[in-house]
């Protein structure tokens, strides 16, 4: 019997002609910043050429959704303005849109940059917030009919990581989850079309980040695809003594490997080649 199943309750999602059938396998979401200052590829691909050659090397990989962030998101980070997003963003999802056919998802808080998104090409909204900072990007999806990721976070990036403290990490978490996807179908989106992340990293210390991953199943009653982004993140560089973020694999892989294991639906990755590779061993191990 396999210990991972496709859902009978779970809608497949239907995104730019790739079906997302939940359960069947894990889905693979590359990671394409195009700002200066992310944790571990700032400056890398904030350039329309060569983000288009990232993104391309992703494709070739076998990732299954682009994530388009233009705002750092690492602890600490400052908010840039909605006019610097857009400057940043927008010409990049256009020009992937004429090289690829991939479902692209718009990593941002701001409903302004969700729709500017969506109508140069993004498919999906991925928002850290959950729709808290600006509630108006979940009627943008609702009227765009998009598909939306929502994340647990305390806080704001900028002190997520001040002390991060819960008297019931799990409970907290998913009752914010809960309340979220009930906010989401208040704005006109069906339940169907919303996936969820616990936020590994994001106002969590490095012991509530392995118990996430360790207490995942206790996720499935949501009902909902389950996303997890655990990729180069700083508790695997404090497990591991590896300050460079992008020496990270083997414990990227360790935690893709646990997360797949838990029920994760999509995983969110740097290391396209890699983590496609080991999400496919993991599958034929865990979903049968």
């Amino acid at each position: 019997m396999a210990i991972i199943a496709a859902s009978k309750e779970r809608v497949p999602w239907q995104v730019r002609g790739h079906t997302f059938n939940w359960g069947s396998r894990t889905y693979v979401m590359g990671v394409l910043n195009v700002t200066p200052d992310s944790f571990s590829d700032g400056g890398q691909f904030n350039l329309p050429a060569t983000a288009v050659a990232q993104a391309r090397a992703l494709a070739v990989a076998g990732v299954d959704i682009l994530d388009v962030g233009g705002e750092s998101t690492r602890p600490g980070a400052l908010e840039v303005s909605e006019a610097e997003e857009l400057e940043r963003v927008i010409p990049v999802i256009r020009a992937l849109r004429t090289h690829l056919d991939l479902p692209i998802s718009v990593d941002t808080t701001k409903a302004a940059v969700a729709q500017a998104a969506l109508e140069a090409g993004a498919d999906l909204i991925n928002d850290i917030s959950a729709g808290r900072f600006e509630p108006e990007i979940l009627k943008v999806a609702a009227r765009f009919e998009a598909p939306v990721l929502l994340m647990h976070m305390l806080g704001r990036p900028r002190t997520m990581q001040q002390q991060p403290s819960y008297t019931n990490l799990i409970g907290e978490i998913y009752s914010f989850l809960e309340e979220r996807l009930a906010a989401a179908v208040a704005a006109g989106i069906p339940r169907s079309q919303v996936a969820v992340d616990p936020g590994i990293g994001f106002g969590k210390t490095l012991e509530h980040n392995l118990e996430i991953l360790r207490r995942l199943t206790e996720f499935r009653p949501l009902g909902v695809p389950l996303l997890i982004g655990t990729s180069r993140k700083s508790f695997i560089g404090k497990i591991l003594n590896q300050p460079n973020p992008q020496e990270r694999i083997w414990g990227n892989a360790a935690t893709v490997t646990s997360a797949i294991m838990g029920g994760a639906d999509i995983v969110r990755v740097h290391d396209g080649e890699a983590m496609v590779q080991v999400c496919r061993m993991s599958d034929a191990i865990w979903r049968f």
